[in-house]
């Protein structure tokens, strides 16, 4: 049997599709993208626009996710619309760098907060980051309803760590205003504002991106031709006011020349706050990564499950558990994968500059299906709101992201091209045959 078991409410969606943006990104991104655009008023727009932009990518994936409740997601609109080689691409690079590219960032960043508290040797971080892998994946393997409450229960955490230190930024008021000061004393506009601009989406997307997992999870999700859409869009809009609500705490208790410098930046702003401050809130931070790690290691081996009933991949991705009713296989080849990259990769910052450039390359192909549906007739439970204009600013905005980002690093943007392109033997090698 290959069936999946209907056991997650709109509740539980809209958690996960929170706890899979929610990760390190907000507690350690923010360097970034002050680095690439260092002005208060700037900062705090380019968080604001990438919510807005994202907000239109779940609008569109909403469309999507009502005409195609089935297990894979994104995988299953670019079949749909485009056919078997893009949508085995999606899944290849999904597999071998954004998901598990994505795990390996997460656990590293998890273990460099627990440094914190205790004294790690660099190669026991390798180790620690595979066994939270490892461990949570096979937490996952006991079913939705286990992955629904760990979803719940780390979700939750990670709303009350970012509010916590938004509660602490406005009720300390003097210091606030002296900060508002010292930052626009700091403040100043990138000579190419353009080019600026779209370097920095890199770590607002990173904190941003996962909202979409959700869809991966269609075929288990009760009535999920309503909920899967209305949990993308609500958990969206939900983050996106808690991130820039955020950055504004951290610049109020931090320079931005201190964020541009710092590795952990919600910990040295709470640490700002009050003496202390930055290991009560790395507790937190710590059980908010775990709980990515834990969405993440469940969600996308829906995909790989899909790909193989789909005859593409192998045959054996496709069983599920005869108890737990979970795709087994493809959870734990993800985990091992995952774990093969923690011990390959250990710099968080080219991790994540590589997985979202492959990331959102394919997130602006998925959006573009709705176009494909439109002019087909496709029929769908709920329409895009906006179309097709939000649908197509979306496009536009992602796919001049992935084009500036390959001008502007491309070492980690042909890096993930040649693994998108080494897809194309493999799925033809894959096509046709029985395994």
């Amino acid at each position: 049997m290959s069936e999946l078991k209907k056991k997650l409410s709109l509740y539980g969606l809209t958690m996960i599709a929170i706890g899979s943006c929610i990760g390190s990104g907000i507690f350690l991104t923010p360097n970034v993208v002050t680095q690439n655009m260092p002005h208060v008023g700037l900062i705090l727009g380019v968080w604001l626009l990438g919510g807005i932009i994202s907000i239109f990518g779940a609008l569109t994936f909403a469309e999507l996710g009502s005409e195609f409740p089935k297990s894979g997601g994104v995988y299953v609109y670019i079949k749909e619309a485009f056919g078997d080689l893009p949508a085995f691409l999606y899944g290849w690079v999904i597999l071998l760098v954004i998901n598990t590219g994505a795990l390996a960032a997460l656990s590293i960043a998890m273990v460099n907060f627990l440094g914190l508290f205790f004294d790690i040797g660099d190669g026991f971080q390798t180790v620690l980051a595979a066994i939270l892998v490892v461990f949570l994946t096979i937490l996952n393997i006991f079913g939705i309803a286990v992955s629904e409450w760990l979803a719940n229960l780390f979700t939750g955490a990670k709303l009350v760590a970012i509010i916590l230190i938004i509660l602490i930024a406005f009720a300390t008021t003097t210091q606030l205003e002296m900060k508002e000061l010292i930052d626009l004393q700091e403040s100043t506009i990138p000579t190419n504002l353009f080019s600026a601009f779209f370097l920095s989406l890199i770590g607002v997307f990173w904190s941003f991106g996962g909202w979409h997992h959700t869809s991966y999870l269609s075929e288990e999700a009760k009535n999920a031709s309503r909920n899967i859409p209305l949990a993308m869009i609500i958990g969206t809009g939900i983050v996106t006011v808690a991130y820039v609500l955020v950055n504004y705490a951290y610049m109020q208790a931090l320079p931005l020349s201190e964020i541009a410098r710092s590795e952990r930046v919600a910990g040295d702003a709470l640490e700002a706050y009050f003496p202390g401050g930055g290991k009560y809130i790395a507790i937190l931070v710590i059980i908010s990564i775990t709980g990515t790690v834990a969405i993440y290691t469940m969600s996308a081996p829906r995909i790989y499950f899909a790909m193989a009933r789909d005859g593409l991949f192998f045959k054996g991705l496709s069983k599920v558990h005869p108890r737990f009713r979970t795709p087994v296989n493809a959870m734990i080849l993800q985990a091992v994968w995952a774990v093969i990259l923690i011990f390959i990769w250990k710099k968080f910052v080219t991790i994540i500059t590589f997985v979202t450039f492959m990331d959102i390359l394919f997130m602006m192909l998925g959006a573009s299906c709705i176009f494909v549906f439109r002019r087909r007739k496709v029929d769908a439970p709920i329409k895009a709101w906006g179309y097709p204009i939000l649908p197509a600013l979306y496009v536009l905005i992602t796919g001049i992201f992935v084009v500036n980002t390959a001008i502007s690093l491309p070492s980690e943007s042909w890096a993930g091209l040649i693994i998108l392109l080494g897809g194309i033997p493999v799925y033809y090698w894959f096509k046709g045959r029985d395994y």
